[in-house]
């Protein structure tokens, strides 16, 4: 009796395992984001840039794609809305609101620098509106600073001189928060 319970033991231990395997690598492979690539005329297709939808905006430097992707703007960090002592930062409110009128419903092209996700799982990304990056413009306008982490740091400089103009001009958060 003991060598037909360990026999079946053993026998739905290995299904189980192989089944969860294939459960887990079809769970992956379904539910891989979808990307359309963004060809500018005379340019040659780069996996490195998509345009995508944004439906929903989380806070100043995040937001969501189609398909529930959350991205998070290169290089700046906005005040948080719920930070560890779960209050809210100052200037935040007013930075998600920027966020939410530069990017609610908009076709935006997003860029990668070196990094795919952050550890959250967020797609790590530049966004263009046009000709303008939206991460620039939210550190240029005093709604956010700039936050490098390499080796994602292709635009510090440009980021730096931003956070600079918007200190010395003292806009958003520079003449809001102490």
């Amino acid at each position: 009796m003991k060598i037909k319970t360990f026999k079946f033991s053993k026998v739905f231990l290995q299904f189980f395992l192989v089944g969860t395997y294939l459960f887990l690598l079809s769970f992956y492979l379904l539910h891989q984001p979808v990307r359309s690539t963004l060809v500018p005329s005379g340019q040659e297709v780069t996996p490195t840039k998509s345009t995508e939808k944004v439906t929903r905006v989380i806070d100043g430097d995040t937001f969501e794609i189609n398909g529930g992707i959350k991205v998070r703007l290169i290089g700046v960090d906005t005040p948080e809305m719920k930070n560890k002592n779960k209050t809210i930062d100052c200037f935040a409110t007013e930075a998600k609101k920027k966020a939410e009128e530069l990017l609610t419903g908009q076709e935006v092209v997003l860029v990668k620098d070196i990094s795919e996700t952050d550890r959250y799982g967020r797609l790590l990304r530049y966004v263009y509106i046009g000709e303008q990056m939206i991460n620039d413009r939210l550190v240029k306008e005093g709604y956010a600073k700039i936050s490098t982490f390499p080796p994602d740091v292709k635009n510090v400089a440009l980021f730096q001189s931003s956070e600079k103009y918007a200190r010395e001009s003292k806009l958003g958060l520079w003449s809001a928060c102490r």
